[in-house]
């Protein structure tokens, strides 16, 4: 069997493993540079891989952002700083001189839930909830990835055109209402501002009135993006994960306003459960595949 070396970049950290036959021989992790330079990237990136890369057979990469072709860019440039255009496969090649397979981190997460299914759906959705909003697809045992690499920024999906204006530039995205970012920013006018999506969610535990209506509209927000997808593709089954996604008392208050709709929208709804590991693990069994072959 090979060994893959996998990495996870993400907005707060850069976690690598040598996993083989699915099961993580060894890990680590370091905060990911907040330098807007791309350089700063790629010293992290050599550091960290060092002791890793000559165990591996290929490399296996689910990275936040837009993955087009192995480059590294954004729906909201913002997000990314310096890296916005990073040529993140070309890089690794160089640092590992090993064959580099790279996705998004949502879309990476979706296999993993997939293969963790008990039963077979024709058509599984992943949405994560956490400081944006992504989500990843697996139609008739095939991750949807697209052709430019944007399948799954379902974030970006229309929620309210009289809504916040989004980080990629158009006005009331699921991403400005729903995400832990927009939850911080709209109890702001409430709790100071300083205010978190877990300062709102611990309000919102202590039955504080604002805290309620924000996190019901976050989960109003997220039951009619289902229903959408579900209209679209014609899921079988959602994975909803993410710090929001998996926050207390909210996947309850997302099958709550999914029942109100008509019974064409309603799917079946449940909490992801590949954890912090889902990246890595799903990028890994990904890529084997292909490297197979």
């Amino acid at each position: 069997m090979n060994t893959c070396l996998a990495i996870d970049i993400g907005g707060t950290k850069i976690a690598v493993a040598l996993i083989e036959s699915g099961q993580i021989l060894k890990f680590d992790q370091r905060e990911t540079p907040s330098s807007n330079y791309s350089e700063d990237m790629t010293l992290a990136l050599k550091e960290l891989l060092a002791p890793f890369k000559e165990q591996a057979d290929f490399i296996a990469v689910a990275s936040t952002g837009i993955i087009n072709q192995g480059v590294l860019t954004a729906l909201n440039p913002d997000n990314l700083g310096g890296l916005n255009q990073y040529r993140l496969a070309d890089t690794l090649e160089q640092i590992c001189q090993k064959p580099v397979m790279v996705i998004n981190d949502a879309q990476a997460a979706a296999w993993a839930e997939y293969k963790t299914l008990e039963s077979t759906f024709n058509a599984m959705g992943f949405i994560t909830v956490s400081t944006g909003v992504g989500a990843g697809f697996v139609i008739n045992d095939s991750l949807l990835i697209g052709q430019d690499g944007i399948a799954g920024h379902a974030g970006h999906i229309l929620a309210d055109p009289n809504g916040p204006t989004c980080g990629c530039g158009r006005q009331g995205c699921v991403e400005s209402i729903a995400s832990g970012t927009a939850i911080g920013k709209a109890g702001q006018a409430f709790f100071g501002s300083d205010c978190t999506g877990k300062i709102v969610f611990d309000q919102y535990q202590k039955g504080h009135p604002e805290a309620i209506a924000i996190v019901e509209n976050a989960a109003k927000t997220i039951a009619n993006l289902i229903a959408d997808l579900k209209i679209t593709l014609d899921l079988q089954v959602v994975c909803l994960g993410g710090s929001i996604g998996l926050a207390p008392g909210f996947l309850p208050r997302v099958h709550h306003h999914l029942s109100l709709l008509p019974s064409a929208h309603q799917v079946k709804v449940m909490h992801a459960h590949s954890g912090a590991n889902a990246g890595l693990l799903g990028v890994a069994s990904w890529a084997q595949q292909i490297y197979n072959n």
